[in-house]
């Protein structure tokens, strides 16, 4: 994928993209980056694939450095972006952790910038922080100190207890950990975990059976961070379908992409 650049809003966004036809918008949560998508996007077919980077994480780390970085305002700075690169008639969103819940919040606040939703193990309603980023938020001045080597092994057990491929969680290691690791290592994601409000969900939760937009829901069945229960909940306000994959854990986008994939190629289909 190529790495882009915009301004929106007076924020300098990045975004990794690849191919060409109907947009679709992936959304990645925390602690990761656009990279999370890098198996599922070579498998959409026909599709202008845009992985788009949190304002706060990723490359744009030093960006979130004195804005708020919660999970209701990356929705409008999304918002923001994709009216920016021309997405003002709308994308399928497809959101994984945090970012699934961005893909809420901006399907209600902006229903008309969204074709479709696939969401896959993402927060919902009241069932976040999830444990790790609570512990990292209690922990703060403390682990914020953290000499690097020390973070290192932390975030490499943080990833460890998401993934069931033992080789794609050394490789997610790889992939998202660098990024860190240049921009203050420990700090940056304690600043990112006490960004983190429930209330940003639970404020728009009354609004997702009304939406009437099309949705797939994919899930590790074995999510220890984000049960299961809360899919099948938002599977039946959407209105949409799940699928679960037995023995998945949360980090679905790297561990089962072909899942997640098929998803997004049939939701295309759907929304035409």
């Amino acid at each position: 994928m190529d790495t882009r650049f915009a301004e929106a809003g007076g924020v300098r966004m990045r975004w990794e993209e690849a191919g060409e036809g109907t947009p679709v918008v992936f959304v990645h949560g925390i602690p990761t980056s656009p990279r999370l998508w890098r198996h599922v996007v070579p498998k959409v077919g026909g599709a202008r694939s845009m992985a788009w980077e949190m304002v706060g994480y990723g490359a744009s780390i030093p960006e979130g450095r004195d804005r708020d970085i919660s999970v209701a305002r990356q929705a409008g700075y999304l918002a923001d972006w994709m009216r920016e690169v021309g997405l003002g008639d709308g994308a399928v969103v497809v959101g994984h952790d945090l970012g699934g819940g961005v893909a809420q919040i901006l399907t209600v606040r902006n229903p008309e910038l969204v074709r479709g939703l696939v969401l896959t193990n993402c927060i919902s309603y009241d069932s976040w922080p999830v444990a790790p980023v609570r512990a990292i938020r209690a922990a703060g001045p403390l682990l914020g100190r953290m000499p690097l080597s020390a973070f290192r092994r932390f975030y490499a057990a943080f990833l460890r207890g998401g993934h069931d491929d033992r080789g794609r969680w050394r490789e997610s290691v790889s992939e998202h950990l660098p990024f860190y690791e240049g921009a203050g290592g420990a700090e940056a994601l304690v600043r990112q975990a006490r960004s983190l409000d429930v209330r940003d969900t639970l404020d728009v939760s009354d609004e997702i059976p009304r939406l009437g937009v099309p949705a797939r829901l994919v899930w590790g069945a074995a999510d220890r961070f984000l049960h299961i229960g809360y899919g099948y909940r938002l599977a039946y306000e959407l209105g949409g379908s799940i699928q679960r994959i037995e023995g998945g854990m949360h980090f679905v986008p790297e561990d089962h992409p072909d899942e997640i994939a098929t998803a997004v190629n049939g939701l295309l289909e759907e929304a035409g």
